[in-house]
């Protein structure tokens, strides 16, 4: 299943020592004007080895679109956008090449399908998500023109919390830090793991912004589910939070509910979202990543023949795979509400003859 979407949908390909990788968008309407510095500059938010705080990794990450546009026009056909791998070092993953990391697929993808790509991890890379992010771009400049625009940033790191979200702040921090008050000590929890051969989790919170009322999908296709389902789909998401989220299960109606009146509501306890569907105010979503699971301290595990070995890994991983896996998060979010926006164009009549007639 590398298909998401209905209506709007991304479809990617490739593996992390692969010759490339990439995407192809289709439902994307004819006449968007495809800014491709603008989907570099998002590839480039992205990417690997801009810091002491990311894999070391060096790879351009630049995007080729191969099809869909004409004359810098989406033609209304498949997008299909490819990013070729240029700093591989699989010799890394030589010494793996028969043992299970802990903490990686790749137990479970040798064992549904009796073999995998050791190299970096091949098709269950993070590597991947650029792709996700190449087609999120797509989906945000079709969306901006309807007024919806997307934020995110890490709102905690190994625990430490922040106090306040400033949604503008992150453009300043090498970690997209969303609270400046707390920045260096996430910073140092990040650097004291990675010093220690370790890794660190950490959790983004992605912000939307400008969607209309009823956007989602009744019962079975609801926008927080849908958007539940792509922050899941990320590497290393293990929980997802909308709005109070877990700690709704906490409060009292009487304290969770969010009084309206006719400037809107004054509280934004669920989310933006009442009955699967976007109610007009912002749409707030926590994303929460595990630690890498790539650490350099020897670990339990074993091997193809299910012997008892020692893994002592190599290679080059980030410390913490939250801090760019916020961009990932936020560019999900926006493919999310561009298959919202065209399935929505059918759920009235007057929609649909406002369009046709």
């Amino acid at each position: 299943m590398n298909r998401f979407g209905e209506r709007f949908t991304i479809t990617t390909f490739g593996e992390s020592h692969g010759k490339a990788i990439g995407c192809v968008l289709d439902g994307v309407p004819a006449g968007l004007l495809i800014d491709e510095d603008y989907i570099q500059s998002e590839l480039d938010r992205r990417k690997p080895g801009q810091n002491e705080f990311a894999t070391a990794r060096k790879e351009a990450d630049c995007v080729e679109i191969l099809s869909g546009v004409f004359e810098g026009l989406s033609t209304g056909t498949p997008i299909m956008m490819v990013i070729y791998n240029t700093d591989q070092k699989s010799g890394d993953y030589s010494n793996v090449k028969d043992i299970f990391r802990p903490g990686h697929a790749d137990f479970t993808y040798f064992h549904k399908y009796g073999l995998r790509d050791y190299r970096g991890g091949g098709r269950s890379s993070a590597r991947e998500t650029a792709a996700r992010v190449a087609g999120g771009a797509v989906a945000k400049l079709m969306l901006s023109q309807l007024g919806i625009t997307f934020q995110s940033g890490i709102s905690a790191i190994h625990g430490i919390e922040a106090q306040s979200l400033d949604f503008t702040y992150p453009q300043n921090s090498p970690i997209y830090a969303l609270d400046a008050s707390v920045e260096e000590a996430q910073k140092a929890a990040i650097l004291e793991a990675k010093n220690s051969h370790d890794s660190v989790g950490g959790v983004c919170t992605v912000k939307i912004s400008g969607l209309p009322i009823g956007l989602g999908e009744g019962l079975y296709y609801k926008l927080d589910a849908v958007l539940a389902e792509a922050m899941m789909g990320i590497n290393a998401v293990k929980a997802v939070e909308i709005g109070e989220g877990i700690r709704s299960g906490e409060l009292l109606a009487s304290q969770n509910n969010d009084a309206i009146t006719p400037k809107g509501f004054k509280t934004n306890h669920a989310g933006g979202i009442l009955g699967g569907m976007s109610n007009g105010d912002d749409v707030l979503v926590r994303v929460h990543f595990k630690p890498t699971p790539s650490i350099f301290i020897d670990q339990e595990s074993v091997n193809t023949e299910n012997e008892s070995v020692n893994v002592s890994l190599k290679g080059r991983h980030d410390p913490c795979v939250a801090v760019r896996g916020s961009v990932v998060a936020e560019s999900m979010a926006a493919l999310v509400c561009a298959d919202m926006v065209l399935l929505n164009m059918g759920s009235t009549m007057n929609g649909i003859k406002g369009y046709y007639l």
